[in-house]
């Protein structure tokens, strides 16, 4: 592993998401301890540092940023988020990764892969000191994304798997990682605060106020390639699963499935990396009456992931410096719309304070 004192991460899939996290790194290097930065826990978390996160590697398949510096990558087409900080060159070369299926029928249309083969991903990580690696593949990269965590556990790097193909919260991966001692924290990413959050929120709610909830939505849609990539209603799939999951766990009794729908719904180019949410809620409460409650969220979709991440990244950190491998149960709680185990929210935070001071 490498220096102690530094966080060396890689990233898989130069998109959006990525693109947020790396502008993030930078804006807030500066930041005092003492510092509340928007979307952190903590300005400094178990003694590493936002400033403590290096950049080591970063791999993707697109012509338009193989081959480029990181700190160019991060803004090349097709990425359309917020930009809000100018990242300095970092020395970091865009490697030509592995396709599988992390190139949908939509994105295939606008996008064409890097020539050149695929860089050897083990020695990469090994010869960069990678600690941790983060997954920001498209939704539905199944196969791609399996064939990454054989490399990384290969490697001995920790994870973040940012997406939902169940990983962390799967028996047989998370018993890998625990066979090799390497700490991952997933499965798809809980924004700071996006419809899951807001959606599970409102449902304990309900539950803590005695409503009953008979029938609810929430419905997306978006215009980053995320949202294209969804268009493909079968690698829609498991982020179905993921998001309504999240916010069924939280309630005490089963809802039908047809008394339930979470999902993206469709893709709007001219929003860019803007999200926008409606939430419908219909319940019962005493004397059996009806309260109908509804909500819409808008938000920059892949800022309000980053902060979580940078987060995630320092705790799974923590975890190889204790020598604790296997899925991280209360952070993964915390960030994470389907982890191992789900708690409530505020259960949640408390866990993973408890975490990062080491006491579990």
């Amino acid at each position: 592993m490498s220096d102690n004192k530094k966080v060396r991460v890689a990233i898989i899939g130069v998109g959006n998401c990525a693109s947020s996290l790396v502008q993030g790194v930078h804006f807030y290097r500066n930041a005092a301890d003492t510092d509340r930065v928007p979307g952190l826990m903590h300005v400094n978390l178990g003694g590493y540092h936002i400033s403590d996160i290096e950049f080591s590697a970063a791999i993707d398949i697109v012509d338009t940023k193989v081959g480029l510096d990181l700190s160019e990558a991060i803004y090349a087409y097709p990425n359309n988020t917020y930009k809000f900080f100018d990242v300095p060159k970092l020395n970091v070369p865009v490697m030509r990764g592995m396709t599988h299926d992390g190139l949908g029928k939509y994105l295939s249309q606008i996008l064409k892969k890097a020539p050149g083969p695929t860089a050897d991903i083990v020695k990469l990580l090994k010869d960069t000191g990678t600690d941790v690696v983060i997954n920001y593949l498209p939704v539905g990269s199944e196969m791609a994304t399996k064939w990454y965590v054989e490399q990384i556990l290969e490697a001995g790097c920790g994870m973040v798997n940012a997406i939902p193909v169940f990983i962390a919260s799967s028996q047989y991966w998370g018993d890998r990682f625990k066979a090799a001692n390497l700490p991952i924290i997933g499965d798809d990413i809980k924004s700071q605060l996006g419809a899951t959050i807001l959606h599970r929120v409102l449902t304990s709610l309900f539950v803590d106020r005695g409503v009953r909830l008979d029938h609810t939505y929430q419905l997306n849609f978006g215009g980053n390639t995320d949202f294209m990539n969804m268009l493909e209603r079968e690698r829609l799939e498991s982020k179905k699963i993921s998001k309504t999951g999240a916010v069924t766990s939280m309630l005490p009794y089963t809802l039908s499935p047809d008394d339930i729908h979470v999902g993206p719904s469709d893709y709007v180019p001219w929003l860019k990396d803007r999200k926008f949410c409606y939430i419908k809620m219909e319940g019962t409460t005493f004397g059996e009456v009806p309260l109908n409650l509804e909500a819409k969220i808008e938000v920059w979709d892949s800022p309000n992931s980053a902060g979580v991440v940078i987060d995630a990244v320092r705790c799974v950190k923590l975890a190889l410096d204790r020598g604790v491998g296997g899925p991280l149960i209360a952070p993964a709680s915390y960030f994470m719309k389907t982890p191992p185990k789900q708690f409530k929210d505020d259960q949640c935070r408390e866990m993973t304070e408890a975490y990062i001071r080491g006491e579990n």
